[in-house]
C-alpha cells in the first residue's frame, strides 16, 4: 500500500527543530545514520513530513531520495500526522473475508478521509493494518488501544460517536 503524504500544513516548533538538529549532530558521522535519526525525528514530531525529511537529508549530507526511501519503505514510519484517536482497521485475511474492507470504506466515508490520512481538525486518523492478532474476533478495529471485534458496518457510526465529543 502506497503511503500518503499529508495535506495538513506542517507546524513544527523551533524547540522541535532544535531537538532534531541535536539528534542529527549526534549521528552526523555514523554510517547508516538515516534510520536511527528518522526514528528519533518521528518521536519528536509524531510523523515525518517532507520538511523533516529535508532537514534530516541536509543535516546528514545524504540525498533526500534516500531519506524518503527509508521513510516510505518501513511501516513504522508515518508521513502524515496521527489524530488524537487513531483508528486502525485490520485487513488481514480473517478480518478481510469477514468484511473489514467494508468497515474501512464506511469509516472513510464518515470521516471524509482515506486510509493513512488525518482529519483536518486532528481528531481522527485512519490506518489500514495487516493483522493485529485477534483473528477470533474478526473483523477487528482499534481506536488507540481499545479493541472492537465482531463488527458490522452498522457498528461503525456508534463507535465514532463515542469519540466525537471526547
Amino acid at each position: 500500500m502506497q503511503k500518503k503524504i499529508s495535506s495538513i500544513p506542517f507546524a513544527g516548533t523551533p524547540e522541535q527543530e532544535a531537538k532534531l538538529k541535536e539528534v542529527i549532530a549526534q549521528h552526523k558521522d555514523d554510517p547508516g545514520a538515516v534510520m536511527p535519526v528518522l526514528q528519533e525525528a518521528q518521536g519528536i514530531y509524531g510523523y515525518l513530513p517532507i520538511e523533516v525529511q529535508t532537514m534530516v537529508a541536509e543535516g546528514l549530507g545524504v540525498p533526500l531520495e534516500e531519506v524518503y526511501g527509508v521513510s516510505t519503505f518501513y511501516s513504522q514510519f508515518a508521513l502524515s500526522p496521527k489524530g488524537k484517536y487513531n483508528i486502525s482497521v485490520c485487513l488481514g485475511t480473517a478480518c478481510y473475508v469477514k468484511g473489514s474492507g467494508d468497515i474501512l470504506n464506511k469509516l472513510s466515508e464518515l470521516l471524509g478521509i482515506e486510509a493513512e490520512e488525518c482529519t483536518p481538525d486532528g481528531k481522527f486518523s485512519l490506518t489500514a493494518c495487516r493483522c493485529i492478532g485477534a483473528c477470533g474476533l474478526a473483523p477487528v478495529l482499534t481506536v488507540n488501544d481499545e479493541v472492537y471485534g465482531r463488527l458490522t458496518v452498522a457498528d461503525v457510526p456508534g463507535i465514532l460517536e463515542k469519540y466525537k465529543d471526547a
